[in-house]
């Protein structure tokens, strides 16, 4: 079976010349090389163009649909452009013919052709050399890198089955276990630059320690629940994507901007209708930030104390649904009440829950089912008994 699409032979003989490290494992020989982002968009110029749109060959032999995210490629295209940029972890390529290919033991040193040893003339395209196992995303992402020099750590098979590249892709792609958001957030706490994502982690970890909080021990840490506590509701990634969207359109642009040593300009008042803890965010004014969020969430438990500190089976105002809806309305609510940048105390918030129709009996699963359409619903129903049928708009 051949799954390889033909492009037009080079007119021009091409050889490139890669330092490489030849590791010998079970499946065959492995070669560990440097590869400049240009010459590795060369050498794979075809499949990162076709698995945008189609389904690539390793995954038709599978029999299974994974294409390529263009979302995800259009954030590699920003990332790579940020000063600590970094690609740590292997490209996995494979290249179908042997004869294109030459290793010198002596100068670890690969050789790649389009032109097959003992032939004169070109005999494929450079382009259709490699076929991408792994990485499709970061080369493509590596299309808008404006920098000088961007070396990628590049795995290579030579003369491998189709079977053999589907095996690898399977163990690659299906068998890793992924790190939980909520420890990623976790970790921001050891960068020692200013950034939305850790300025909404501090504040998350603040309001899990502070007794006076409704939060008091009622977060995820990492993702899990804690053995030694009761009624932890909502993860810490739940907690910090709720609030990221009220401080930063895009935050890694921001970390990215601060690490330079750059100052972020003060957002001016249409930004701060939706990202109203912006301006609070960038005069690092992030007790505050916190403090207007601890008021908002002691508003609603002034309004529902029983379905705040309820935790039984089919609860929902304190759980991720009930959370992921009050975190969806907050900036309508506090700028309904309040400029941009302004304490609001948790009685002013409790006045404003208190124009909703809704009873503590009436938070559960039965009303409000799990998943997304009972947090829509719940946000719907908010917004409706707070401002109207036009919820204010």
């Amino acid at each position: 079976m051949n799954f390889q699409l033909e492009l037009p032979v080079d007119p021009s003989p091409i050889t490139k010349h890669v330092s490489a490290l030849r590791l010998q494992q079970p499946i065959g020989d492995i070669y560990l090389a440097a590869i400049d982002h240009e010459l590795l968009q060369q050498i794979t110029y075809f499949d990162v163009r076709r698995v945008l749109r189609d389904q690539r060959d390793v995954e038709a032999y599978l029999g299974i649909q994974r294409p390529v995210s263009e979302s995800r490629v259009r954030d590699l295209e920003k990332y790579v452009n940020f000063v600590d940029a970094t690609f740590p972890t292997a490209v996995i390529l494979a290249i179908d013919d042997s004869e294109c290919v030459t290793y010198d033991d002596s100068k670890h040193e690969l050789t790649l052709s389009n032109v097959r040893r003992g032939n004169e003339k070109p005999d494929i395209a450079i382009s259709n050399l490699c076929r991408v196992i792994d990485g499709q995303h970061r080369i493509a992402g590596l299309e808008k890198f404006a920098g000088e020099k961007f070396e990628v750590m590049v795995a290579l098979f030579v003369g491998i089955d189709i079977s053999d590249q589907a095996y690898i892709f399977a163990t690659v792609n299906l068998e890793q276990t992924k790190v939980r958001k909520s420890l990623a957030f976790d970790l921001f706490e050891l960068a020692r630059t200013r950034s939305p994502y850790k300025t909404c982690h501090n504040i998350a970890v603040g309001l899990d320690k502070i007794k006076e909080s409704p939060f008091f021990e009622r977060i995820k840490r990492l993702g899990t629940a804690t053995s030694t506590r009761e009624h932890e509701t909502i993860t810490q990634s739940t907690f910090v994507d709720g609030l990221v969207r009220y401080i930063s359109p895009e935050p890694k642009v921001d970390r990215d901007l601060l690490l330079r040593g750059q100052k972020l300009p003060l957002a001016n008042s249409e930004t701060l209708r939706r990202f109203c803890f912006r301006n609070l965010f960038i005069e690092e004014q992030d007790v505050a930030i916190g403090r207007i969020v601890q008021n908002y969430f002691e508003g609603v438990k002034l309004t529902w104390p029983g379905a705040w500190d309820d935790f039984h089976e089919g609860a929902v105002l304190n759980k991720t649904n009930g959370f992921r809806a009050l975190m969806s309305i907050l900036g309508r609510v506090y700028t309904s009440i309040a400029a941009p940048g302004q304490m609001v105390s948790a009685s002013k918030f409790a006045e404003v829950f208190e124009r909703t129709k809704l009873e503590e009996k009436d938070f559960n699963t039965l009303k409000y089912v799990p998943g997304t359409g009972g947090e829509a619903k719940l946000r719907n129903d908010l917004l409706t008994q707070i401002y109207g049928p036009n919820k204010g708009i």
